[in-house]
């Protein structure tokens, strides 16, 4: 300690310290998703083909998760700031072992398939509110941990570890299944949080923000806005992952996971490289930019002829979409005090499980009357109404800014 008071940290060493913690924060979060990641593409399987079950109970099966996610993340927010965000992570990993073990126990009792469904269907709902309290939790840690003036950048490095886990987890599922069998998804599921648990309890806890808290209500109002522009933002994104194989096939075309492939890593690298320019020009700036790249993405896809015109729309449109998240959220946050904004996040982050939800639904029902291309069409106007709803949300924070002071920056 006596040689760091001596020497200065340089800005380079500052960041660097910022950026380790952080990452050792949203670790937990990728844990979490590996998790959720690994029985995602062979729990439907299993629920059809091994118990014997039709496609909208292999369907539900997955369904339930986002169900229980939904209904959950405003809780785990108010429990990140009345308990800490230390422990709402904890619990969620401890949840996240429990649903593993019930996997395990559901994949070994499929010669009673009413049981094996019911074991799986609560694990389902285990693992959907662990990934509330994980995914929360982890946003207010790292917040935390290196201050506000940083948001950007943990929610940022947050959403890398929660795709590229959802990435890396659904192969190495299949690869885990084809092996050791559907029992082996459960056993690794239960083993990965509990090993990540004791090292959550090893990490420094952040202090709980004291003092009177906002009304949920206050809280939901002040933040509701923002969610309804990540939802119109995040239809683009739903198609995408949703539709785009069917997209492919009404075409004839192959290689509709290379456009899946493009789409995640332009993602990814987006969020590498320019998440800091949302504190560079603000949340609203960046966010309407993302969203009009997005857009021009969209457009790109409805007006596709050939594959490799779909494929750089998806890429632009993944180019757009990376910083809509954190951009918005970043806002979201601010308009609440300190002591309040695990609950902000909660109520933010419901709105990308509305959006995923009523995607399919919808765009499918658009499909049966207009095709395929026109799904993404309708993307392309939502985004648009995300532009319009985010400028004039910016044109009301700057009349507000007197009293956002209330919620002091970092030192």
């Amino acid at each position: 300690m006596a040689d760091a008071s001596r020497v200065p940290a340089t800005p380079d060493s500052r960041s660097s310290r910022v950026l380790i913690s952080i990452l050792s924060t949203v670790a937990f979060t990728f844990i979490a998703y590996l998790t959720i990641g690994l029985s995602l593409a062979v729990l439907p399987g299993f629920v059809h083909s091994n118990l014997g079950y039709g496609a909208m109970l292999a369907g539900l099966a997955i369904s339930m998760q986002y169900v229980a996610t939904l209904l959950s993340r405003p809780h785990a927010g108010r429990m990140a700031d009345s308990k800490g965000p230390k422990r709402t992570v904890m619990t969620g990993l401890a949840m996240c072992a429990v649903s593993g073990a019930l996997l395990a126990l559901g994949a070994l009792c499929s010669h009673w398939p009413v049981l094996s469904l019911a074991l799986i269907f609560i694990a389902r709902l285990a693992l959907g509110c662990a990934e509330s309290c994980v995914g929360t939790g982890a946003i207010a840690w790292g917040m935390g941990q290196v201050g506000h003036q940083h948001t950007a950048r943990v929610i940022s490095w947050n959403g890398v570890a929660t795709y590229g886990a959802l990435a890396a987890g659904a192969p190495l599922g299949v690869l885990i299944q084809q092996h050791f069998g559907f029992a082996a998804i459960g056993i690794v599921s239960l083993l990965l949080p509990t090993i990540a648990l004791p090292l959550a309890r090893l990490k420094r806890a952040t202090t709980v923000e004291h003092g009177e808290r906002s009304p949920f209500r206050t809280v939901a109002t002040r933040v509701v806005p923002y969610g309804i522009g990540l939802a119109l933002g995040s239809i683009g994104f739903g198609c995408i992952a949703t539709f785009i194989t069917l997209f492919y096939a009404s075409h004839g075309w192959d290689n509709a996971a290379l456009t899946l492939t493009v789409f995640g890593g332009v993602f990814v690298g987006v969020r590498f490289v320019l998440a800091r320019t949302i504190n560079w020009f603000g949340g609203y700036r960046v966010a309407m930019v993302s969203l009009a790249v997005e857009a021009i993405g969209l457009i790109t896809l409805c007006v596709a002829s050939h594959a490799w015109v779909a494929i750089a729309g998806a890429a632009i449109a993944g180019l757009g979409f990376s910083l809509v998240f954190p951009a918005l959220g970043v806002e979201a946050v601010h308009r609440v005090p300190p002591n309040s904004r695990g609950s902000a996040l909660g109520v933010y982050s419901v709105f990308m499980d509305v959006a995923m939800a009523v995607t399919g639904p919808l765009g499918g029902w658009i499909a049966s009357g207009m095709g395929y291309n026109a799904i993404y069409g309708f993307a392309a106007v939502a985004a648009m109404l995300s532009i319009v709803l985010t400028l004039v949300l910016h044109a009301q924070a700057a009349r507000d800014v007197p009293s956002l002071i209330a919620a002091p920056a970092d030192p």
